[in-house]
């Protein structure tokens, strides 16, 4: 059993102590400084207009209930985020700092920890951040469609690794964004290690109005386990989080896995679609030959209340919307999943979901999810219904 130590004691406090430092001088600066902002959040700027505070946070929790069929499941409740955030400025320079007590008070909990500035014609960003790779790993887990990314995002290919320690830079115009990114493949809790990466995205907007866009993408991502790395795999979870899974590729020690994505998304009108399609090359070293698994998922929706997903030109992802009435905004969401070991027949999995969200206000939505998935290996169908609260600001 994993028992915390003095040290990881001591850095939760530190943790908990800084958070609420900060929320002591949020209360306390606006009787001095120039501008106060509330609307999204709290922000506070200094009279000299060099320093800039902005508190934020999120909340996500979530119910899941299973239709178990060969593999033993279990129905519960979690919270899926519990994240503070405190970001702002300093001298010409960004910072951003955010825990997420659902995943740990310490190290574990930790996920956007950087600071950056413009240089140049691009954005220079340091520290720990998401690699520039995969449209659906790149869009907040307070704007995706579905509560859970594809097979080919996060929790698939990359399993896990959606934050790394590193260095990148961001060119951004009108119509494209370009994005190259090196780190090492240890994040604030992980272990030392030689283990490193890089990943490079390029996007392109050939369409982009009010109502109607056309987005276009590719992605290059290596990661290399060097000595004292973690090996690094491809599981699905078909049948949604919690449930069973499928490893469908392992990487071997001391070897390297190549990604290279595709994507492609846009709006017309109150209708949205998306989809990626990723291969990749996991190294198989002594173990035997190199496994190459491939992923792909098309998704899509329809605003039953009329509006039309936004887009953020500076990351090349879309937003979720914002109500137009006070009623709120309606969104029917549907999306097939799949991937597959092309060296080893019949290991694959795939999943079809269908979904649908109420967003009550900016800050607050409703989600419920309905997953069919299918082990190929097993022949294993297991179904989940999956509900989530969420509020962000």
């Amino acid at each position: 059993m994993k028992t915390k130590s003095l040290t990881d004691t001591v850095s939760g406090n530190r943790l908990r102590l800084a958070v609420a430092a900060a929320v002591l001088a949020l209360a306390a600066v606006p009787a001095q400084a120039e501008k106060v902002e509330t609307k999204g959040g709290l922000t506070v700027t200094s009279d000299d207009g060099q320093f800039s505070m902005k508190l934020g946070g999120r909340i996500h929790f979530d119910g899941y209930f299973f239709d178990e069929d060969l593999r033993e499941t279990t129905s519960t409740t979690e919270f899926r985020r519990t994240r503070l955030t405190l970001s702002g400025k300093a001298y010409g320079w960004d910072y951003k700092v955010e825990q997420d007590f659902a995943a740990g008070d310490n190290h574990d909990g930790y996920r956007d920890v950087y600071i950056g500035t413009s240089m140049g014609p691009g954005y220079l960003t340091i520290g720990q951040f998401k690699p520039y790779r995969s449209m659906e790993e790149l869009t907040s887990s307070n704007e995706i469609t579905m509560m859970e990314r594809p097979f080919s995002s996060a929790s698939g290919l990359y399993n896990g690794r959606q934050f790394q320690q590193g260095i990148g830079y961001k060119l951004k115009g009108d119509m494209h964004t370009l994005g190259l990114s090196a780190f090492n493949m240890r994040n604030a809790a992980s272990d030392r290690n030689e283990g490193v990466g890089a990943a490079l995205r390029a996007t392109y907007t050939p369409v982009r109005t009010d109502s109607s866009t056309l987005h276009l993408g590719a992605s290059y991502s290596f990661e290399n386990a060097n000595r004292a790395t973690p090996t690094s795999s491809a599981s699905a979870s078909y049948a949604g989080r919690r449930g069973p899974s499928r490893t469908i590729a392992t990487m071997a020690a001391g070897e390297q896995v190549d990604v290279i994505g595709l994507e492609v998304a846009g709006t017309s009108g109150p209708f949205y679609a998306q989809a990626e399609y990723a291969m990749a090359s996991f190294g198989g070293g002594d173990a035997g030959p190199d496994q190459d698994v491939t992923s792909w998922y098309l998704m899509g929706s329809w605003m039953l209340t009329g509006e039309t997903k936004p887009y953020n030109g500076s990351n090349g992802v879309f937003r979720s919307v914002k109500p137009k009435k006070e009623s709120g905004a309606w969104e029917l969401t549907a999306r097939y999943d799949f991937i597959e070991n092309d060296d080893v027949n019949g290991v694959e999995a795939s999943a079809t979901t269908v979904g649908i969200n109420y967003y009550i206000n900016p800050a607050m939505r409703f989600m419920m999810n309905y997953t069919m998935g299918e082990d190929e290996v097993t022949g294993d169908e297991t179904r989940q219904l999956a509900l989530r609260g969420q509020i962000a600001f």
